[in-house]
Order: C-alpha cells, then structure tokens, then sequence
C-alpha cells in the first residue's frame, strides 16, 4: 500500500471547517483506492502567532519541506495595517512560483455562462507582491523620490507610498515553461498572456517577450496576448474565447476571481501553488470570520484543492473520483450548503457526508 504524509494548515476562520473536510473526504477515497495518508497538523496564520509568537513559524516551513505536499485552509490578510500576506510569504519562502486555478462550469451551480472551462495560471513571487515597498515617511521613500527627480525629468509628489513592479526574465522564462508544459501535458490548445505592456513597456513588456520565446518550443499550442482591461472586458462576454491565461502576480490575482465569478464563485474554486520542491494547495475564498464556527460554510473548494492534491501525487483516479462525487452532490442540489440552495440548505457536515457517500459507492 503507497502511503504518504502530508502536511496540513487548517487556517483561520472557516478554515479548519473546510479543511476536516477535505480530509474526511480525502480519507474516504484514500481507502477505496487502497492508499494511505498520515496527516501532519502545522500551525500558520493567528493560531501560529498565538502560540509560537510567529505566523509562519520555521517548524511549518520545514514539515512542508520534509513531505513536499500540503493542504492548506485560508489565512486572514488584514486590510491596509497589520501583518503582511502570510499566503505570500509561504508562496515565497517555499519558492511555488506557479499558482494554478481551474475555473469550469458545474452542473447544479447557478451561472451566467456555460462550457466555462479556463486556467488560471499566475507567476506567484513578483510584481507588486514582492514586498518591496516603503512608507509614506519613512527615509527609503524620501531618497527614492529624490534618486529618481534627480536622474530622469520625472516628478513624484512628496509624502508619496512606494511600491516597486519587479518581473525578471528568469521568473517569466520559469512560469511561462510551467504554463506551455502543462498545456501540452493536459490537451490545452491556447495560451493567452495576460499584460498592460502599453503603459508599462519595461515590466509587462519583458513578461510578453519573454513568454512568446517560451512559445516558440510549442508549435502545437496557440499563443497570444492580451491588454488586462480588454481581456476583462472580453472574459465577462465571450469566455469561450479563452482557454489558459498566463498572468503576472497581480493581474493573475484579479483575473482569477473574476473567472471565479463566471462559474458560481469562491465557494466553488480550487487551487494550487506549485514549485520544484514543493506545492501547496488551498481553497481561494477568503477566512469569513462571520461563518467561523457555524457550519454552513461550502466545503467544495477545499474538497476539490484535495483532488488536484491528489492528482499532484498521480493518484489520477482517486482525484477523479473525489472530484465526481462533489459535482455530483452539487448537481444533486439536496445536501448542499445555503450559497447552493438557499431554500433548503444542509450543513457543511450533511454536506460532506453526503459527498464521502458518493465517494464510498464509487466503481474502481
């Protein structure tokens, strides 16, 4: 029997709702299709700084390290102050500089469009996530104005914020490879690279060069490239122009959740963060402190994080058959929670179960 450890971040809020119930469900398919999983609990996020006075603590680090695959819940990011992204710094210090995120319509789930079925896939360690930035008083920010009025006839207003757009031809080279590999790998027939390169020629200008050079060694898979605005503009229309969209940091952000709102929401979109060591994989939606505790939160995004786990770990038909039973108890509409039938809703619990249900009748 393959057996494998991995770790688990339940998260803030909601998250160790969704999370025990992506295990459960992962638990349930492990054991129909004879492997094993040993769970390896590890703290992030407000738990973390409670407890081990850091929100990332080195332990974390080093257990997804050691087993190379986690399962993650959300993580609370306040607004404007406090702490920065603890999803960034993870995405980071872990150097997963791909973000992949499906967005594909399912039966049962109320959408505008249908035969939605796109990739999402984002350059996770640059752009303006990079960190760089300084305060409006601080003394970085007061000689950065004056190194750059002082070399060029640009002017910046004084009290400013700064932030720097870093994109570097290794990480759009290293992105771009992951996003036509996986093209090629997965039967995708397009690839549309996502850029405001006629305002930012330099930055945005090097992240569609360098990804059309990437393009060359794939003659097979269609390459093109799009102005964010007018690729919003488009995907909110005609989404079935689009097949993968290769975004730097920021924009893959925006566009991601806005492919999200083409087929039923957060509630429903899975994800991954992937790197040569190691890959993360976590739900999109946010921590909802408001549901924390309730159990009426949607446990899908979490659950079908689990399959791309497990299809990440080639375990293709235990991931495929995780990923059925809940399109299946979605399309049912009769366990699910209130986002799906406001009417009759059923618990994050009734929810899961019924899926794991579906999962134990499953035909190998």
């Amino acid at each position: 029997m393959k057996k494998y450890t991995i770790s688990v971040i339940s998260g803030d809020g909601i998250g160790p709702e969704v999370v025990n119930s992506a295990i459960s469900c992962i638990d349930a398919v492990s054991h129909k299709f004879n492997f094993s999983i040993k769970w390896e609990k590890v703290p992030a996020g407000e738990e973390a700084l409670n407890e081990y006075g850091s929100l990332l603590p080195e332990e974390t680090l080093t257990s997804i390290k050691k087993n190379k695959v986690a399962l993650k819940g959300p993580i609370t990011t306040p607004l404007g102050k406090g702490f920065r992204s603890v999803n960034v710094d993870l995405r980071k210090k872990l150097e997963l500089f791909a973000n992949l995120r499906p967005s594909k319509n399912i039966p049962g789930v109320k959408s505008r469009f249908s035969n939605v079925n796109l990739i999402v896939i984002r350059e996770n360690t640059e752009d303006l996530y990079s960190g760089i930035e300084f305060k409006d008083t601080s003394q970085l920010s007061k000689k950065l104005i004056h190194l750059v009025e002082n070399n060029s006839s640009l002017k910046i207003p004084k009290g400013s914020a700064i932030a720097l757009k870093t994109i570097s031809k290794s990480a759009t080279k290293r992105i771009a490879e992951f996003a036509f590999l996986y093209a090629q790998k997965n039967k995708r027939k397009k690839i549309t690279i996502i850029h405001k390169s006629n305002i930012l020629k330099y930055t945005d200008g090097l992240f569609v060069s360098e990804s059309e050079n990437v393009s060359k060694k794939f003659n097979s898979i269609i390459c093109d490239n799009l102005v964010v605005d007018n690729a919003c503009s488009k995907l909110v229309s005609r989404p079935e122009l689009f097949d993968i969209l290769l975004c730097p940091n920021l924009y893959g952000d925006i566009i991601s959740d806005l492919c999200s709102g083409l087929v039923g929401g957060l509630g429903v979109s899975p994800s991954a963060n992937i790197g040569n060591k190691a890959a993360v994989f976590e739900p999109v939606h946010g921590s909802a402190p408001k549901h924390s505790g309730l159990n009426d939160v949607n446990p899908s995004a979490a659950i079908l994080s689990g399959a791309m786990l497990l299809n990440h770990l080639n375990q293709t038909a235990a991931s495929k058959a995780l990923e059925l039973a809940v399109y299946s108890v979605l399309k049912e509409k009769t366990h699910v929670t209130y986002d799906i039938n406001p009417k009759a809703p059923a618990s994050t619990t009734e929810m899961t179960n019924a899926i794991i249900q579906k999962i134990k009748k499953v035909k190998k």
